[in-house]
């Protein structure tokens, strides 16, 4: 797929999505919301998302290369709210030694 110009950084980021397992937690979500994610990307405790070490089991691609995510249009509103550029997105890339972004 050929990235255009105003594509979205998230699409060749996905740093959130794989800084800390702790990090992709249900916050405001409602039962309806949350019975409609795939039951085997919910972590044991249902407080959140599957992860694999960090990685959230939804997340597609190679963090700084191209990513998605196989539940968008469903992911949580934790994931909702990380903007590019926001403290939660830049703290993420630099921990994977990603160039910030201004916001």
């Amino acid at each position: 797929m050929k990235k255009t110009a105003d594509a979205s950084p998230c699409t060749t980021c996905g740093a959130c999505c794989a800084h800390d397992a702790s990090w992709p937690r249900f916050t405001y979500e409602d039962d309806a919301a949350l019975d409609r994610l795939p039951p085997g990307l919910v972590n044991d405790t249902l407080s959140g998302m599957r992860c694999n070490g960090t990685r959230c089991a939804a997340l597609v691609g190679t963090v700084g290369v191209e990513t998605s995510c196989s539940i968008y249009a469903l992911r949580p509103d934790v994931c909702r709210d990380c903007q590019p550029g926001d403290e939660a997105c830049n703290m993420a890339r630099e921990a994977r030694g990603l160039p910030l972004i201004a916001s």
